[in-house]
């Protein structure tokens, strides 16, 4: 069983940085494709930025030049730095992963995190 627990959100004013975590427990395959994702509140769950196994990473145009995603094989941790913040990326992050391969759609995905808050306001 996998198990994904984010971390690293909170409270910051526009124009500051964030970097959010996920740790996996279970397995985790190299050719899973990780991501993240967001959720503000009254809107649907958003694709923010995903890696595939080879390296390719993609982006939300919202956050492309702003956010990395990257990853700790070897902690099996995803990561994502939030660079210049605004008030338009509060909401929910979550991380997720597919088997399957590349994808920019939630319900594609088959594991979630519960969350963490991301909130920037001035």
């Amino acid at each position: 069983q996998v198990q994904l627990v984010e971390s690293g959100g909170g409270l910051v004013r526009p124009g500051s940085s964030l970097e959010l975590s996920c740790t996996a427990s279970g397995r985790i395959y190299s050719s899973h494709f990780l991501a993240w994702f967001r959720q503000a509140p009254g809107q649907d769950r958003e694709f923010v930025a995903g890696l595939r196994p080879s390296g390719n990473r993609y982006y939300a145009d919202s956050v492309k030049d702003r956010f990395t995603i990257s990853r700790n094989g070897a902690a099996n941790t995803l990561y994502l730095d939030m660079g210049n913040l605004k008030s338009e990326d509060t909401g929910i992050y979550y991380c997720a992963v597919a088997r399957r391969g590349y994808s920019r759609i939630p319900k594609e995905f088959d594991h979630w995190g519960q969350g963490t808050q991301v909130t920037v306001s001035a």
